[in-house]
């Protein structure tokens, strides 16, 4: 298949998630899970190949995504506008891994990776309509439901609000939650409400040096979190997660690995209990599958990040199918505006659909009234902006 036609759009839904915005707090507005944020942005790619099929991905970016769709609008759509791709997993990856080659002075990860990404799910999109196959099917998946898991934005460490809110969450049927909070009184809170079949994860953004990371998981220990995520700064010291791995809390990280030779190097060090590859982030379903691989290799789990809805999260959702039934998918429980697609109405469990590949199209009519931007570029040198 040649790639004829790529579409980039900004999109941002605003959402609404039961919070109080608190006076004295200082948060990032770049964290997705910020107080601040009232909207949340995807950056979205659509491929249309000669066969005049199309094919859906997915950036990573959030406030970021302005970065992102500069690369994709530019050298990274260059790059594959007009390429000819063997339409089958190998060519795909082929192809990626030609591009990979050809950007790799731009790092390892970063925007240039996050459009590489998208540009890989919208492929895998392509080849499963190709091939008139769902993708979980063409994945090999056999289970077409998989279970949810509510990852939910931050409540400003306010151990009332953040109580309320899991056990909201919990009495939805929601059996796993996961939180955006770093301070103990709001996760202690949080467990203490919470029944006994509940599993509470805390993503923590990388907050702490290792000691103070290490200080901090040992308080959290007696709590019996499924994980603690990512709690050392800087996120690429490996030798840090592996010294606060000691402290026996099960430590989570790999959204910010540095492409999969960034998991080859938590593998062997033995730094993690479950590897986050995120899709949009890694290098797309290519490089997710390959992260998988390497979980089976060194027997590590491997549970995908998510907190995003757009293509990559149904990406992700296929993938998840391919996994042990007890994984289940990570989605951002908010409530939105506006769906962009009906699977956004999130309940514990998801039917992934029987329709040739991603499942992902996303309305219209909500795409054009929340779209921030839009670029298409096609062969021939036909360029549209609005």
């Amino acid at each position: 298949m040649q790639i004829v036609k790529i579409e980039v759009m900004r999109v941002a839904i605003p959402f609404s998630s039961g919070r109080e915005k608190l006076s004295g707090q200082d948060h990032s507005a770049y964290n997705a899970a910020a107080p601040e944020l009232s909207a949340m942005e995807t950056l979205l790619v659509k491929i249309t190949a000669d066969s005049g099929l199309h094919g859906w991905g997915e950036g990573f970016g959030h406030l970021s995504n302005p970065l992102t769709e500069c690369a994709l609008n530019g050298l990274v759509g260059r790059f594959f506008l007009g390429q000819t791709c063997n339409e089958s997993p190998v060519g795909i990856a082929q192809l990626m891994e030609q591009a990979e080659q050809h950007f790799h002075a731009f790092g390892r990860t970063g925007p240039v990776m996050f459009a590489l990404s998208a540009i890989d799910i919208a492929l895998w999109d392509l080849l499963a309509k190709t091939r008139q196959l769902p993708l979980w099917q063409l994945l090999g998946a056999e289970r077409q439901r998989i279970e949810v898991y509510a990852s939910l934005v931050s409540y400003s460490n306010n151990p009332e609000q953040v109580a309320a809110k899991v056990l909201s969450t919990y009495q939805a049927g929601f059996r796993a939650i996961k939180l955006h909070e770093t301070a103990y009184p709001a996760i202690a809170a949080a467990r203490e409400v919470l029944p006994a079949d509940a599993e509470l994860r805390v993503d923590v953004n990388c907050p702490w040096r290792v000691e103070e990371a290490s200080q901090q998981a040992l308080a959290l220990q007696h709590l019996g979190l499924g994980w603690l995520e990512e709690p050392v700064w800087p996120p690429d010291d490996i030798a840090g997660l592996a010294e606060v791995r000691k402290q026996g809390t099960p430590i989570a990280a790999g959204e910010n690995a540095a492409g999969v030779q960034g998991f080859v190097e938590l593998f062997r060090e033995a730094a993690i209990d479950v590897a986050q590859p995120s899709v949009s982030k890694v290098g797309g379903i290519t490089a997710m599958l390959k992260v998988i691989a390497l979980g089976k290799q060194y027997q590590t789990r491997v549970v995908p990040h998510c907190f995003y809805y757009g293509a990559g999260l149904m990406a992700t959702a296929q993938l998840v199918a391919t996994l042990d039934d007890e994984v289940s998918l990570e989605v951002p429980y908010i409530q939105w505006q506006a769906l962009l697609y009906p699977q956004l109405d999130f309940s514990p469990e998801m039917t992934l659909s029987a329709q040739p590949g991603l499942g992902f199209e996303p309305n219209p009519a909500v795409l054009a009234q929340y779209r921030i931007s839009y670029q298409q570029q096609s062969v021939g040198g036909v360029k549209h902006n609005d």
